[in-house]
């Protein structure tokens, strides 16, 4: 009898193999029907047994002494986290599709339950398509692990092996990985290995010993990777992580707030993890990314993470482009010289003083490549992270911005929505009971009293299911101009050697003014001016030369509609991309050809 991973329930020659790990207890049993079958009991606390009347669509409950509770890897909860779990059999989906080999990753944030008005695997399967037409080609879903309520962000998730009912069965998460595949997308899943939710969270009634207080965390009891019996936890943790990506064919994960992943038993479960996920992928090349608070590079040089979120690029970016410096935002200035640092060295703090925490902030990052490095200028939190949800307005600035953050050689990451121009806010929803409710929208009102500018009286109600509806993606309210930037942009960074950092130089020409350079033999200049327009007489910063051999700069792309570079004037509030005037067509002419992409 061969199992696929080592707990859980699973379709196997003559029944269904159980296996559970419950070293809290001496005796565990299956209940099927209001019947018990017993399991056996093995070493380091776990339980096994066949139960041959079982199948695929069987509900079960394993009982501990009197009571019964939901199978802790429980592949789906169709009644929710308190009701009983189903088996599943993997291996009746009908693959369609191969994984496809993404090398230039342009990474794109979805929430399942925003993504549509339905909500749904099925429905979002509609709009693919749209994506992979833009250049988009990693998706990354926000987190779909059961939990309780009707709607959420699923970072509270308590059944991380079950797809959220809401949404879908399982094979219907098949259908919407094996429908991205065919269209060249390839899927990550974000998952939360730091603490489970607070409602419908069973695991303490199998063993107190998945959680510990000896770590403080900040959304309820940390996860126990280092301290009594921590190898079933381990366990647990790393077979979650392998499970997605054999049993769903995902291209890879994304780790939610790692800080708070604690081990000191020196070797890190990161490394357990990582391991784990890419052996159950087998010749597959996976993606692993890292969202991390305190920017450890460590992640990436020690414990088999290929990249982490540069949470110091948003803040710049947010910060130049509204010119807010409060809360988190504190050390940043959003200035020329901050992003011409992180084109080339990755993070912006790498272990000096951060006065917002009265601590040194980040690691040293500047031999990491830059494609380590995932840059937005909108994700989730920070969406949500103000007044109302709302996004970031249509202007120059922000056109520019977008040039800078898919055409630099950090890896790209847009936030749904983002790339038609969507209007609708992000807010943070949860469904939870009144008492719960009470409590989480008392916790968000503390947690966003650290910005000045926000009247935390007003913030929506996460509990109200009109809070959730407001967030909803309207695909019809698309704006044509706002998506032509987004697949222009993208089209540039895959004809051009804008991914390669190997030679890539940068200097601020003023005081919102900044240029990276791509040097030989393949030259680019990007230029990017957040201020008003400029001319440079005389052109003294030696990267605005053209390579040997070249008769100066010809118009490649612009933000803002222009037809003509009159070298060196700049406009305002406004991106362009030159490339060496190396024919005698263009030595003739600065006008704009066909293969010169513009914005209006």
């Amino acid at each position: 009898m061969r199992r696929r991973r080592s707990i859980g329930a699973e379709v196997v020659d003559g029944g269904v193999s159980f296996r559970v790990w419950a070293p809290a207890h001496e005796k565990v049993a299956v209940v099927i029907d209001d019947r018990d079958y017993p399991l056996d009991r093995e070493p380091n606390g776990y339980f096994s047994g066949l139960v041959k009347s079982a199948k695929a669509g069987t509900r079960y409950k394993f009982r501990l002494e009197r009571d019964a509770f939901p199978d802790p890897a429980s592949r789906f909860q169709p009644e929710g986290p308190h009701g009983p779990s189903y088996v599943v059999d993997p291996t009746a989906f009908r693959w369609t599709a191969k994984p496809p080999d993404v090398r230039r990753r342009v990474i794109y944030e979805m929430h399942i339950g925003t993504f549509t008005r339905e909500g749904t695997f099925v429905a979002a399967i509609e709009h693919l398509a749209e994506l992979a037409e833009i250049g988009i080609n990693v998706l990354e879903v926000m987190p779909i692990n059961e939990f309780a309520g009707r709607f959420g962000w699923g970072y509270d998730g308590v059944d991380l092996w079950a797809p959220f009912h809401v949404y879908g069965e399982p094979d219907d998460f098949r259908r919407f990985v094996d429908a991205a595949h065919a269209r060249g997308l390839a899927v990550i899943l974000d998952v939360v290995y730091n603490h489970l939710g607070p409602d419908g969270n069973y695991l303490t009634q199998f063993t107190p010993s998945y959680f510990t207080s000896k770590y403080p965390n900040d959304w309820g009891e940390s996860v126990n990777f280092d301290d009594v019996d921590a190898h079933g936890v381990r366990e647990f943790f790393a077979e979650n992580a392998a499970y997605w990506i054999d049993e769903f064919h995902l291209d890879g994960l994304r780790l939610d707030a790692t800080q708070s992943i604690i081990d000191l038993s020196g070797a890190h479960v990161t490394r357990q993890i990582t391991d784990r996920a890419r052996a159950a992928a087998g010749h597959r090349e996976i993606f692993i990314v890292a969202e991390n608070e305190p920017q450890d590079a460590r992640l990436i040089t020690e414990y088999g993470v290929d990249a982490m979120w540069n949470d110091d690029w948003h803040h710049s970016s947010f910060v130049a482009l509204t010119g807010r410096i409060e809360a988190y935002y504190t050390d940043y200035r959003g200035r020329p010289q901050e992003f011409v640092s992180m084109a080339r060295h990755g993070f912006l703090f790498q272990g000096q003083r951060y006065t917002w925490q009265k601590n040194p902030r980040g690691t040293p990052s500047h031999d990491i490549a830059p494609e380590h490095f995932v840059c937005f200028i909108e994700n989730h939190d920070q969406v949500a992270n103000t007044a109302d949800g709302s996004r970031l307005p249509a202007s120059g600035r922000k056109r520019a911005m977008t040039a800078l953050v898919l055409l630099q050689p950090q890896t790209p990451m847009l936030f749904q929505g983002q790339e038609f121009g969507s209007t609708a806010p992000f807010l943070y929803f949860a469904d939870h009971d009144p008492e719960l409710a009470r409590l989480v929208r008392e916790g968000r009102r503390e947690f966003m009293k650290q910005f000045p500018s926000i009247d935390v009286s007003k913030l929506a109600a996460p509990e109200l299911e009109a809070t959730f509806a407001m967030c909803k993606l309207d695909h019809n309210a698309r704006d044509e101009e706002i998506v032509e930037l987004h697949r222009s942009l993208l089209a540039l960074r895959n004809e051009s050697p804008f991914c390669d950092a190997r030679r890539v130089e940068g200097a601020v020409l003023g005081e919102h003014c900044f240029l990276l350079r791509w040097l030989a033999p393949d030259d680019r200049l990007l230029i990017v001016n957040l201020g008003d327009a400029l001319h440079f007489e005389p052109a003294s910063e030696p990267l605005l030369a053209p390579p040997r051999g070249a008769d100066g700069w010809r118009l490649l792309w612009t933000s803002d509609g222009s037809q003509r570079f009159d070298e060196w004037r700049i406009p305002a509030e406004a991106a362009i991309v030159l490339r060496p005037r190396d024919d005698s067509r263009d030595s003739r002419s600065n006008t704009r050809t066909s293969a010169v992409y513009s914005i209006a």
